[in-house]
């Protein structure tokens, strides 16, 4: 399945990710186990399946925290969509958080750790038939902001509404799993041609909804919390219409947006915290400031004039030029959240063009991590990343099978004498990167190069402009050996990592397997995993499958798990890293006394 760029998720924190994106949305959260950890924020990783008890509100209460006033959030942009089936992108996952709800979503700690809970469901739901059947009970007392009941048939219409013509921009894993096909909207067309799907049965009487897959999903309970799932009224519904003015089941809903400078939210006053385990509710108000850019928004939080000692970077982190600066300051330190982005900076290699396995090996031992990580910021840039699995991934293990963390500069020594087994010393490599608008680009070519040479490469650089980077790489023909790129699950398991960039059955033109690995016992074992029903066991296979793909066919290259730095003003309370989106959890800060 090939996810869209559209819910790419903006690095902005650090110089090598200001203009470039992950693909996918963030989720999940982990603690990196990598040397030169310079954050303190609470990244554990520790993610889990939660109980009946874990999905009952109200959610727990932040120490010190109180009800009352204003936060308001500097953006650089507007949100592109507020329709929950429209919404695939993080920043508008940050404030959809506010007034839409699914069945299952995360509760997280303020220690930074999570658990799948149930949202509008009791719990995370109940599997049977090896996953190919779900069934979930709602909670009593859901309403929808005019007070009318929010019901099973609002759950369904929400998922039925993925297959309508107008929302393509949302997920898709849940329509192709329910009629067994990616061309989903030629089996059904939505709930709008009066006709419901036959495998999603409700009964408003017992208050449950179960879904029949045509393919086996064991994680759907963690598909069915992403924002393209969550209700819809059927009795409110305008179609097209409602991403701009869409109706809350959250704590909060949508009073004034002015699109492009401004969006306010008040309280919902329909909205039970009994029903809600997950958020907390103590400002009054949210307004949304946006077209303030990265730069100008961290300046205005170090001076705090007016009322910015109530505001918070949104959504751009702290940029490089003012990091120093800010991590230097104890008072301004204070005033920080970070934490590392969901997912994974990495390059590509073409199997389809270097085919030997003992080329791809030497690549990845002679790639020079430590000289990249320091023209991105060094260790404030992120940690060194040595996996094709992240932090946030359920069961990760902290794979180094071409030992960066001891040797993060490159060892030119052993990627030579594997080249020379090979029997390819001087293998001309052809490397790109996106051209434009960053020059953090432009200074680690210069470092790859020299690695590469050092190691007995030819290297030749042909980078692309970053308008046109995604469409080129992602061409089957293209011809580059190795392509920056860059992924984020969409939950936090392997399987939203391992079969995108790595199922042969993806390679297309626009296919995020822009490695063009095809191996049968990797697509066996995508397959196989899958299924797996036991979270932990699943998450054993997908790391055993990680690190066999790097010991045997290194496709890729990894980089760096980023991380982000965002700074708030000293009024503002309960502020935490969301290591779902890769932002402040709005629905936990409180005005300080």
């Amino acid at each position: 399945m090939s996810l869209s760029r559209r819910n790419f998720v903006i690095a902005t924190s650090v110089a090598a990710g200001g203009s470039m994106v992950l693909s996918a949305c963030s989720s999940g959260g982990g603690k990196s186990g990598n040397t030169g950890h310079a954050g303190t924020d609470k990244y554990t990783g520790h993610v889990t399946v939660g109980t009946k008890e874990d999905s009952t509100g109200p959610a727990p209460e932040i120490p010190g925290a109180r009800k009352g006033g204003n936060i308001t959030g500097l953006g650089p942009s507007d949100f592109s969509h507020l329709d929950p089936q429209r919404i695939y992108f993080a920043w508008n996952s940050s404030v959809g958080n506010l007034y839409i709800r699914a069945l299952t979503g995360y509760k997280i700690a303020m220690d930074g750790t999570m658990k799948l809970v149930g949202d509008l469901a009791t719990d995370t739901g109940t599997m049977s038939d090896g996953g190919k059947t779900w069934t979930f009970t709602l909670k009593d007392g859901l309403k929808w902001d005019d007070g009318s009941e929010l019901t099973v048939e609002d759950v369904r219409h929400g998922i039925e509404r993925g297959f309508a013509s107008f929302t393509t921009e949302g997920a898709q894993y849940v329509q192709t799993a329910l009629v067994g096909s990616t061309d989903f909207r030629s089996k059904y067309k939505g709930p709008f041609s009066g006709k419901h799907l036959d495998s999603i049965v409700t009964d408003k009487a017992k208050k449950t909804i179960t879904l029949k897959l045509k393919q086996a999903r064991p994680d759907l309970n963690f598909t069915m919390a992403m924002h393209s799932y969550g209700a819809v009224p059927v009795g409110h519904d305008t179609k097209d219409k409602y991403d701009k003015d869409p109706v809350s089941s959250g704590p909060y809903k949508i009073a004034q947006h002015s699109i492009d400078k401004s969006m306010k939210l008040v309280r919902n006053p329909h909205w039970d915290p009994k029903t809600d385990a997950i958020r907390n509710a103590y400002p009054d108000s949210f307004t949304f400031e946006f077209g303030t850019e990265s730069l100008p928004a961290t300046d205005r939080l170090i001076a705090q004039s007016g009322g910015d000692q109530y505001s918070v970077m949104a959504y751009s982190g702290v940029p490089a030029e003012r990091l120093q600066k800010v991590l230097g300051d104890a008072q301004l330190k204070k005033r920080t959240i970070n934490g590392l982005l969901s997912g994974l900076y990495y390059y590509a290699i073409n199997c389809k063009r270097i085919t030997d396995p003992k080329v791809r090996q030497a690549l990845n031992y002679a790639w020079p991590l430590e000289q990249i990580r320091r023209i991105y910021g060094g260790e404030s840039a992120g940690d060194y990343a040595t996996s094709i699995i992240s932090p946030d991934i359920l069961g990760y293990a902290h794979q180094d099978v071409y030992d960066k963390a001891k040797k993060p500069q490159g060892d030119p020594v052993k990627a030579k004498a594997l080249l020379k087994e090979a029997g390819k010393v001087g293998q001309k490599i052809v490397y790109t990167y996106p051209k434009g608008g960053n020059d953090a680009y432009e200074k680690t070519k210069v470092v790859i190069v020299n690695a590469l040479k050092a190691a007995g490469f030819d290297p030749v650089v042909k980078p692309v402009d970053q308008g046109s980077y995604y469409d080129q790489v992602q061409q089957v023909d293209n011809s580059f050996d190795v392509m920056w790129f860059g992924w984020s699950p969409d939950w936090p398991t392997g399987y939203t990592v391992m079969q995108p960039l790595f199922d042969g059955g993806t390679i297309a033109n626009g296919s995020n397997n822009v490695s063009q690995l095809n191996v049968s016992w990797v697509n066996d074992a995508i397959k196989k995993n899958a299924v797996i029903a036991d979270p932990k066991a699943a998450g054993d296979a997908w790391e055993a499958l990680d690190k066999k793909i790097m010991t045997e066919l290194a496709p890729i290259i990894p980089e760096t798990f980023q991380r982000r730095f965002y700074l708030y003003g000293e009024k503002v309370g309960g502020a935490l890293f969301d290591p779902l989106f890769s932002a402040f959890v709005m629905y936990k800060l409180y005005v300080k006394a």
